[in-house]
């Protein structure tokens, strides 16, 4: 096992890099091969790996790979129980989180598909490691058998892979490995706040994930309909979980998304991984250009670029229409699947055309007690609306739709 670690390292260059750039002649690769070949040969019986060395935070790190079949016998976590934070060096697991990763390595896996997960963080009492320093920080991390490696953070990465290698589907990880940044350190405490310090990044918003996420399903048609759909273009924002009005934007990804999904299945979670993304996208485009152009509520707005709106042209349509708010959008999204042809994958023109006719200002009645409810204390006085964002509200108001042009 640890030769296959020893002969990784000379392995041909241009596996990795190209032939344009590989400048280490074979005779180079051999020479090094043969020198460290006797540093794996003495420490067979323990587990080494080639390694770098930095400094970071005045404290001594390694940076090390490791294959996917060491993870059981090398790493242990040390998760916090219930209530009690001192009794680990890191939050308590989360119940299903692991084999949400597991899941998605699975995935991918099996289509092929690029896929990644970020590097974990362990610590090791410098003293129960032997550290072979071959000059410009190149190193061989030596790691005695009983020694084991404590997960710092990333305890449900770790998790997710060893019930893959140690389960049925093992063989799609089997030939890769797993980057570790190995903190020197034995203070709990210190593992503790390096946890804290390692968790404080800003949660991303739901918009520029779903503008960096695959291709494929809601988010390819999203992408699709933000080009392609003329209210939407120029005018959503693809980085927020609010649009930044100031921007010239109206929408954000994640509103369109949730409409997207009910326009073809009624539930706005739904991420439609088994719909073709062009021709899916073509239906839905066509039929919201013909909408948002045939409805008096949103027809200037669709048409004129964003360069000749002002902010307070945008402001007044978010306040005084509904289809300027992510509710108004997840209404409509409904409503268009009860006009959606999934066989003939296209929606009725003349169903489209009545709820383009339909009133989507806030004042419109037929938004009354349910997706709109009047405020008894208004801020404003001129503005007493106020929207109701619940299920049950856009339930309520979608069947209030259906009853009135008849779809029953």
């Amino acid at each position: 096992m640890f030769l296959t670690t020893a002969n990784s390292v000379n392995i041909d260059m241009t596996q990795t890099n190209g032939d344009n750039n590989n400048h280490i002649t074979p005779e180079i690769q051999a020479k090094f091969s043969s020198f460290i070949e006797p540093f794996f040969s003495k420490y067979h019986r323990d587990r080494c790996y080639p390694g770098l060395i930095f400094q970071q935070g005045t404290r001594t790190m390694l940076q090390i790979n490791i294959p996917a079949g060491d993870f059981p016998a090398l790493l242990v976590a040390k998760p916090a129980t219930e209530n009690d934070p001192d009794s680990g060096k890191q939050r308590p697991e989360v119940p299903g989180h692991a084999d949400e990763i597991k899941k998605y390595i699975i995935e991918q896996s099996q289509k092929e598909k690029p896929w990644i997960l970020g590097t974990l963080t362990a610590n090791v009492p410098p003293e129960k490691i032997t550290i072979l320093e071959l000059g410009r920080g190149i190193c061989i991390v030596v790691i005695p058998r009983g020694v084991k490696l404590e997960i710092t953070d990333g305890q449900h990465r770790k998790s997710a892979i060893q019930k893959l290698i140690e389960g049925e589907e093992s063989y799609l990880i089997s030939d890769d490995d797993f980057p570790i940044t190995l903190v020197l350190e034995e203070d709990i405490h210190q593992c503790q706040k390096d946890f804290r310090d390692m968790a404080q990044t800003k949660q991303l918003d739901k918009a520029l994930l779903l503008s960096f996420g695959e291709f494929e399903g809601r988010v390819g048609i999203t992408k699709i309909l933000v080009q392609q759909v003329k209210i939407f273009h120029n005018k959503t924002d693809k980085i927020h979980n609010s649009p930044r009005i100031q921007k010239g934007y109206i929408y954000t990804n994640n509103y369109i998304a949730r409409a997207v999904s009910c326009a073809f299945t009624n539930n706005p979670d739904s991420e439609l991984k088994d719909y073709d993304v062009e021709s899916s996208a073509n239906a839905l485009t066509n039929c919201l250009n013909q909408f948002f152009s045939e409805c008096i509520n949103t027809r200037y707005i669709a048409v004129v670029t964003v360069d000749n709106l002002t902010v307070e042209q945008l402001r007044k349509f978010k306040n005084e229409c509904l289809l300027g708010m992510s509710v108004g959008l997840e209404v409509l999204g409904r409503l268009l699947y009860y006009t959606y042809d999934k066989d003939l994958n296209s929606f009725n023109e003349q169903r489209v055309f009545q709820l383009a006719q339909l009133d989507w200002s806030r004042e419109n009645q037929l938004w009354k007690d349910n997706v709109v409810r009047i405020d008894p204390n208004p801020k404003n006085p001129d503005k007493p609306y106020k929207l109701s964002t619940a299920g049950n509200a856009v339930t309520d108001a979608v069947k209030t739709v259906k009853n009135k042009l008849g779809w029953i």
